[in-house]
């Protein structure tokens, strides 16, 4: 699911006149899955880290959003001819309770216990800021997981290859925490940590580049 919020004013045009990216976007997060994806999708891109304190109480899909903007806006203020890209990711239980990365070990443990036989969902804001004076365009994504059950002892197995380590809810996806979930629903790229569909509707011109020159569907490797 996919919500958007954008303000009155027109954002900036972020396109050269021969039709591709004026500037590179700065991305407001160390996080290597979201450079990562980034990558993926051929978007070149700056990464500069936030310095906030995120919040952590209220409404999880406001907090998400909330938590974007202010990492968005943060960086902003040292890129202010570009956009910038800010994305937090948490962990919500059917009983509303928001998981976000583990301090320890005996906190990932936890984590993992109440999440295994059970249905959570991912939430992620998304916000970009700039470039210049315009509008900050934000929304969210949500995906559910359902992961199977398993005992203590296999929760000590998985948490002993360390993937908990800065993982909203203690497991990554895209790692052996794939191992975990028997089923997704929703966008796959927004549990590993950035939520491409809706990045692609608030900036479509992120995703709308041509090929790089000299390269072909058969130079890249596509058929």
């Amino acid at each position: 699911m996919l919500a958007m919020f954008d303000k009155n004013a027109s954002p900036t045009p972020m396109r050269a006149a021969s039709g591709g990216l004026l500037v590179k976007p700065v991305l407001a997060s160390g996080s290597p899955q979201r450079t990562a994806i980034l990558d993926q999708l051929g978007i070149p891109h700056v990464v500069d880290v936030a310095n906030i304190r995120e919040r952590m109480d209220g409404d999880p899909r406001e907090l998400a959003e909330a938590n974007a903007l202010l990492k968005a806006h943060d960086v902003a203020k040292r890129h202010p001819f570009v956009p910038v890209i800010g994305s937090d990711t948490i962990v919500v239980l059917e009983d509303g309770t928001i998981l976000g990365k583990p301090a320890d070990l005996d906190e990932a443990r936890t984590m993992l216990a109440r999440l295994t036989g059970a249905t959570h969902t991912v939430i992620s804001g998304l916000a970009i800021v700039g470039p210049g004076r315009v509008s900050a365009r934000s929304g969210i994504a949500e995906t559910t997981v359902s992961m199977r059950t398993l005992a203590a002892d296999a929760i000590d197995r998985h948490l002993a290859h360390g993937e908990w380590e800065g993982r909203a809810g203690a497991y990554a996806i895209q790692g052996r925490g794939a191992g975990l979930v028997t089923e997704i629903q929703g966008d796959y790229l927004n549990v590993v940590g950035l939520p491409v569909a809706l990045l692609a509707t608030l900036v479509p011109e992120l995703l709308d580049r041509g090929p790089r020159k000299g390269t072909s569907a058969t130079e890249t490797g596509a058929g």
